[in-house]
Formats: C-alpha cells, structure tokens, sequence
C-alpha cells in the first residue's frame, strides 16, 4: 500500500504520520506543498496536523490554495483516499472535500489532553479496525477544533452515517459531539484527534494503532 504524507510550512505531526503509516506496513512517501503534483500509484494521501502556513487568515485557508492543492483536490475528485488530522481537517474542509467547518473551540481555549471517542461507524476503511461503539483514547491538541455544520448538513451526515468519530464526553463545542466526519464516497475522513500520537506503547497509549492498521490492511487488499 501506497501512501504520501504532505508537509506544509508550519506542519508539525508530518513525521509522526508517515511513522504511523509506516509501522503499519505502508509505503511512505512525502511531498512538499510547493509540488504541483503527487507521485503515481497512491493509494492514500495523509495530510497531517500543525499550524499550516501559521494558521494565518484562517486555519487551513492558506494551505488550500497551496500549488499541491489542485493535486489534492483531484486526486479525492477520482475517488482516491485521503486522510486528514486536525490541521489536515481543517484543510480538507477547506478545500470542500469535506462538508461543515472548524471553529475556535468552546472558550476560547487551547486543548491538549486525552480525549476519549466512541467510534460511530466501523463501515469505512478508516475506521474498520474498530467495533461501532466501542470507545477509544486519542489525544487532541488543537484551538479550532470545535466542528459546525447546519441542520440540514447535520441531517444528512447522521442519515447517511457519516460520523465517524464524537467525543465522549464533549470537550470543545462541535455540533453533536463531532470529532470526525467522512466524505460521501466515504473515501475522505477528516478527523481533529490525533490518531498518530497513540500508536505505539512508547506514547503511552496504542489505541490509534488499530487505525491505521485497519487502513493500511484493507487499502492493500483493494
């Protein structure tokens, strides 16, 4: 399995992605934001946390108008994989892969703990290595984590069961509890956890691991 982790100026978990990717068997490239292009044959793009471009303007909103973007866009538009934590959310909201936004968190304040999630759906590759209710601890570290979407948005990812991921309990305001959503095609999942940094017993927690196990396994198989 093929995979490409992108780093933008400010990124800061692209190493930790790529190592994750890689523990579970994928082959990883990387790729700077300044290529136009991606290398053949992915079957994943992974783009990872940290303050793109310094979160100026608006967290995100730089990085999509990036020159790898169209590469990005288009390979999500032929159906091919993308995965996208915390920054990387918020880029793919940003780019319109992904429905609904991220805004400052409840309070105003930054947050940087464990977090526990109740996974919503096992019905994806994203999150097949789980069980649909089963409830993991994945650290957050983020300050626009707090996901809104409107009713009618809402509405259609509950009915189409696109929720990927909710906090239990709720920490930072998102709409529903929301932690992480996929894409239509259920093809693209954003997610602001930090699935990378609970990967391995020397993080002090492996509950990410199944993640990207789970992916890496069934993209192989694909």
């Amino acid at each position: 399995m093929k995979a490409a982790v992108v780093t933008f100026p400010g990124s800061n978990c692209d190493r930790d992605l790529a190592v994750a990717l890689k523990q579970a068997g994928a082959d990883v490239q990387r790729v700077w934001h300044k290529d136009t292009s991606l290398p053949q044959g992915l079957d994943l793009v992974a783009v990872p946390g940290g303050f793109s471009y310094g979160d100026y303007l608006r967290c995100g909103a730089i990085a999509a108008h990036s020159p790898i973007a169209p590469a990005l866009r288009a390979h999500a538009e032929r159906g091919g994989y993308m995965l996208g934590i915390c920054n990387g959310f918020q880029v793919l909201t940003e780019l319109g892969l992904l429905p609904g936004a991220l805004m400052r968190n409840a309070g105003l304040t930054f947050l940087c703990k464990p977090a526990t999630l109740r996974v919503e759906t096992a019905d994806n590759v994203f999150t097949a290595g789980y069980r649909t209710g089963q409830q993991i601890s994945v650290p957050v570290a983020h300050h626009d984590g707090n996901y809104q979407i409107d009713a009618e948005g809402l509405t259609a990812l509950r009915d189409q069961d696109r929720i990927a991921f909710t906090y239990a309990p709720a920490i930072n305001g998102s709409v529903a509890d929301i932690a992480g959503v996929l894409s239509a095609n259920r093809r693209v999942l954003g997610m602001m956890p930090h699935p990378e940094r609970a990967a391995d017993p020397a993080l002090g927690g492996t509950d990410g691991a199944a993640l990207f196990a789970g992916l890496v396994g069934r993209l192989a198989l694909a």
